[in-house]
């Protein structure tokens, strides 16, 4: 590996972020076009805003529309490489909740959540890795976790199992992929200001209670988290394997 900033360069890659259209994946899209990426943004709307603050930066960025509940993901990669040779990285962005209390959970709450955060994670991220080993170059697969991939949590039942479940699919597809050169690790944010997390702030009382927990004294916002993305999809992570890295502020090592 080469030492320095070439170490952090993205340059000649290409990066598949799932949700890139506002948040946290369009922190995670634009942070990767810092470093030299082209984006392919896939989600159910364009990404305007995120494509436009790509290309200022020198960037292409492709849109995939995929409805990632009921998404094929071999034709989200094939559609992205109509556009590009091959894709580098993937980043598992894209996330959804739904808060009822346990015994109220029904079969449809359940299966929208797993089959979002958990079932399209591991089949784009096959898909993705498949066309990395036909073309015999490394990559880098980073899934976005959350606390929840260590605590339970409340109301939160379907959402907690699949975090869970992404924690120990990340660490399995670094052991079998390790070999090919594909590095599979997880970002896990804390409390950060996204549109998931709404009615926690908007909740007076849970908000300071989250607040009076992270040491450093905020709700992370979406920035935060570029730093940690540009480093797990560059060389500067080539030895990192099945990691799950708290962006949290704090909030676990309390």
């Amino acid at each position: 590996m080469t030492a320095g900033s070439a170490a952090f360069s993205l340059a000649n890659r290409t990066a598949l972020v799932t949700g890139a259209n506002t948040g946290l994946g369009q922190a995670f899209a634009v942070a990767l076009a810092s470093a030299g990426a082209d984006i392919v943004a896939v989600g159910r709307k364009p990404p305007t805003e995120t494509a436009a603050s790509v290309a200022a930066l020198g960037r292409r960025c492709e849109f995939v529309a995929a409805d990632l509940d009921d998404a094929r993901p071999a034709q989200i990669v094939a559609s992205a490489l109509e556009s590009f040779d091959c894709i580098d990285i993937l980043v598992n962005n894209a996330g959804i909740i739904r808060r009822k209390d346990a015994l109220e959970v029904d079969e449809q709450d359940w299966d929208e959540v797993v089959n979002v955060n958990l079932k399209a994670v591991f089949f784009l991220s096959q898909a993705v890795a498949r066309q990395l080993v036909e073309r015999r170059r490394p990559g880098k697969i980073i899934n976005v976790a959350s606390m929840l991939s260590f605590q339970g949590g409340v109301r939160v039942a379907a959402y907690t199992a699949s975090k869970s479940g992404l924690a120990g699919l990340t660490k399995l597809l670094a052991n079998e992929w390790a070999p090919h050169g594909i590095n599979v690790n997880a970002i896990a944010p804390g409390y950060f200001v996204t549109d998931n997390t709404a009615a926690l702030r908007a909740d007076t009382k849970r908000s300071a209670e989250i607040l009076g927990r992270i040491p450093a004294g905020r709700w992370g916002e979406p920035e935060d988290l570029a730093g940690a993305a540009v480093f797990l999809a560059s060389p500067a992570s080539d030895y990192v394997n099945g990691v799950i890295l708290p962006v949290d502020g704090g909030w676990l090592a309390r």
